[in-house]
Order: structure tokens, then sequence, then C-alpha cells
């Protein structure tokens, strides 16, 4: 009898279902996995050294780029730290502004990951399905702060600017006709608030139709049941959070346990799994998506009906109104000693976490009472979905591997920071 090993092979990093530049060393008895080792530092960017060399307000623009999916989400744990810090409070329309781009951002990422899951299992449609919808929402990010993605939106005191009344629209070219045209603008005639109430009454029927082709398709099915089952106490255990946790059964959810903003006010559920595999974990992002759009809702029609400042009125902390800068003197020496230099912070260190579309993402800042962090650490959710990679897939196919990864919702951005 020739000796039989086990095979060692590399899943990665060039690889589509990889989620980014993911290394993972399976070591293999035929195509069983007895061993996965995933590695990390590939992509590292030192996003966490970058920050403690700038100026408190200028790192924003860094929290975008780490999960690049789930951009306003990073961006608003990063804010809540400084005003933690500061020891200030947003003017409560510019919360309400914050809780509705939480939502939409939780959207973009579920459509994001229920896209790139099924692509990864054989689904096409899915892909195409999902970004049909991912268009509007990005048009809406688009509106507010002239990004599409790295929106730089939120801000230490507030929002950057308030939501505006008249939403782009889709311009005359060769390649659609009259009617196309109509068609497409029919929903942009009013403000963004229009558009997004548009978008709630219809994102319901899409969210149907993408049960329609999944929830019971009998290939889905096979693909997703009975694979990475977590247990809720393997799952604490393991330091999950968001989807992962509640798809294992437990209803843990910092917008209903701790809750920032106004986020106490809004009436929604938690949905939760009951098996802990990766179907559950699609059935609960699924009605995730469902829960935001009523959230979306109900923001909608308290900004609706209750103007007021989207910014606090303390130019050591906001930048003056760009009329007054032009004009008065005083205003300009603001503008220009905040966009240099900044402001310093009380010396002390503060945590805060939001309920990020993967998990709980958290911000730990340690200041000196410079005008620049000492120390930033970044709580990435998907860190600690990953370091479990080897439990979850263990004893499972090779093929059970990539929609392990799909399920984990990876994106490589906010893990190798």
């Amino acid at each position: 009898m020739p000796e039989i090993r086990n095979m060692t092979l590399n899943f990665g990093p060039q690889h589509p279902a990889a989620h980014g530049v993911l290394r993972l060393v399976l070591e293999m008895d035929g195509e069983t996995i007895t061993r996965a080792d995933p590695h990390i530092g590939l992509l590292h960017r030192g996003t966490e050294k970058l920050a403690e060399y700038k100026p408190f307000n200028q790192s924003i623009g860094y929290m975008d780029r780490l999960d690049y999916v789930s951009m306003m989400c990073n961006e608003h744990a990063y804010v809540m730290a400084i005003e933690k810090l500061l020891g200030i409070a947003p003017p409560i329309r510019a919360q309400y502004i914050r809780v509705l781009f939480d939502e939409i951002t939780r959207i973009l990422n579920h459509l994001m990951w229920l896209g790139a899951h099924g692509l990864d299992i054989g689904a096409m449609t899915m892909f195409l399905y999902c970004f049909r919808e991912r268009e509007d929402l990005m048009d809406a990010y688009e509106a507010v702060s002239g990004a599409r993605m790295h929106a730089t939106y939120y801000r230490p005191g507030g929002v950057y600017r308030d939501l505006p009344e008249q939403m782009p629209q889709y311009q005359t070219s060769r390649w659609r006709n009259d009617a196309d045209l109509k068609k497409l603008n029919e929903a942009r005639q009013g403000s963004l608030l229009d558009f997004l109430e548009d978008f709630c009454v219809r994102f319901p029927a899409c969210v149907d139709e993408y049960e329609t082709l999944l929830t019971e398709n009998r290939i889905w099915k096979q693909r997703t049941v009975d694979i990475g089952i977590v247990t809720p106490e393997r799952a604490v255990a393991l330091g999950f959070t968001g989807p992962m946790l509640r798809g294992s059964g437990l209803a843990w959810d910092l917008r209903k346990k701790q809750p920032y903003d106004v986020y106490d006010r809004m009436d929604f559920d938690i949905p939760v799994g009951v098996n802990g595999d990766c179907y559950d974990r699609y059935l609960v992002r699924v009605e995730e998506m469902r829960q935001s759009a009523r959230i979306m809702k109900q923001c909608i029609d308290w900004l609706r009906v209750n103007p007021g400042p989207v910014m606090l009125d303390d130019h050591k902390l906001t930048p003056p109104k760009r009329g007054d800068m032009k004009g008065d003197m005083e205003s300009l020496i603001h503008h220009f000693k905040l966009f240099t230099e900044g402001y310093c912070v009380p010396a002390g260190e503060v945590y805060a976490a939001v309920e990020h579309p993967k998990g709980e993402f958290g911000i730990w800042l340690v200041s000196d009472g410079a005008n620049k962090p000492y120390r930033m650490k970044a709580r990435a959710p998907g860190f600690a979905h990953l370091s479990a990679m080897n439990e979850l897939v263990s004893g499972h196919m090779l093929a059970d591997v990539v929609a392990v990864i799909g399920t984990l919702d990876i994106v490589f951005g906010e893990i190798d920071r």
C-alpha cells in the first residue's frame, strides 16, 4: 500500500470567492477539510497607525475605506468616539439623518452580500437583481455627499449638510429614448426624502423577488442547510456579533440593547435564526433588509415635519458657513485653524460601537490632550468571524468553504486594516 497523506491546498489570495485578498491554507483528506488556516496581511494599509498622525477630523475618510461596503456605519462609530471625548451631542435632526443613512448602508451591505453569496454558490441572477436596487441607494449617497462610496458625510457635531431638496436626474443621451428617460426620472422629481420614500414602498416587493429565487430553491438549500453550524454558546465564545450571532438564535442587537442616536425611538424587530447554519444566517439578513426599510420610513416621516440645524454651532469644532468665511475675518480664522490644526480633545479613553451590518464595529480612542489620537483601534466584526474559520469548515467539503466564506460576509478592508 502506498502511504496516503493529507494534501495541503492554497485557497486564494487570487480567488473570486475569497472576497478580498484572503489566503486560506487548507489541509485536506481527499475532498474533506481537516484544518483551515486563514492568512492575512496581503492588504494591510496601516489605517490605525495612520490615524495617530492626523488631526481627528482628517481620519474620517479612512473609516470609509475600512469596510468599503458599509461606509457610513464605520464613520458613525469613529465620529461617536470623538463626540464622547469632547462631551458633545449632535442636533436631533442630525441624529435622525445618521440613523436613516445607517439603515441605507445596512441595505447596501446586505444587497452586496446577497448578490456575491448567490454568485459564489451559483445563482447568477441574484447579483444582477441586487445591484439594481443598490444603484438607487448609491444615488442617495451621492446626493448628500457628492461621492457614491467614500462619503465622509458624518462629522463630529452632526453631518456635513442637510438633505437636498432636489434629486439629481438622468440626462438625455444617445443610449436612452424619451420613454426610458421618463421612467428613470419618475421618482426623482422631488427631494431626496421623496425619492427614499418611493424606494421604501418598492423595496419589500424586490426582497420578495430575491426570496422567490432562493428561499425554497432546492439547490440553494442543499448548499446552505446544515453547513457551518454554530451553537449559541460557541457563537458567544468565538466573539460573534451581528447576523452571525443572531443566526444562532441570540437576539443581541446594539440598536436595541445599547441604543445610540435615536434608535430608542424606532419600532423594529430583531430577526433570529434557529439552527445557526448558513441558511439561517441568510434568512436573518434578508429579514434585516425589510426591517431597515421600516426604520428608514420612520426617519423620513420625522424629517419631513421637523426642520432644524444638522451641525453644532460651535466654530471651534465645526466649520463656519462658506458665505461667512468669505466676508468675516473671524470665520476665516476659525476655518483656517480647524482645517490645518484641528481641535484638541480632553485626555482620556473611550470606546464607541455601532450595530454595523456585519456585527459590532467599535472604535477605541485614546487621547493625550493633543489634536490627534494617541492611539486608535478598530474592533472589526469580520476579524472575529474569520478567526472561527477552522471550526466552521472542519469536516465539510471543499465546495462548502465557498459557502462559509460567503455566509461570514467578509470584506477584507476591515479585517486586514
